[in-house]
């Protein structure tokens, strides 16, 4: 099984591409606080890289900022490459299956004017109280 779970803050802007075959993706880094402090009575953090594929991308793309607090559902992939030297590397991301977005509403904003998300939908039943269960 390949699940991972984390909440943490984003340690700079997404950054929005496209792959060779039209599809977008978006990568971020987080920094998660460990439940515990150094020696020092510093709060330490680890660091994960995250990439969000198609809509969720977009999404992030659009509503993500240096600062954001988020929850990630995915799993871990691990990537092999060479590097400017020739010398072959592998890295870890986590490839997000689910982004919660945690930073309040009233902090954040679409990153374009014209990119607002759909007003709520008007056709939702009034509920009476007597009708629930609880």
């Amino acid at each position: 099984m390949n699940k991972i779970i984390l909440i943490g803050n984003l340690t700079k802007d997404p950054e929005t591409s496209t792959t060779n075959g039209g599809v977008q993706f978006t990568r971020f880094q987080i920094a998660v606080n460990r439940p515990f402090t150094n020696s020092a009575g510093e709060r330490v953090a680890d660091y994960f890289d995250v990439i969000t594929w198609r809509q969720l991308a977009d999404r992030c793309a659009k509503y993500l900022f240096k600062g954001s607090k988020v929850g990630i559902n995915g799993s871990v992939q691990r990537r092999q490459y060479e590097d400017r030297d020739g010398i072959k590397r592998t890295s870890f991301d986590v490839v997000a299956d689910e982004v919660e977005f945690l930073t309040p509403k009233s902090n954040t904003a679409p990153r374009n004017d014209n990119d607002y998300p759909e007003p709520p939908r008007n056709d939702m039943q009034p509920v009476d109280n007597d009708d629930l269960p609880f």
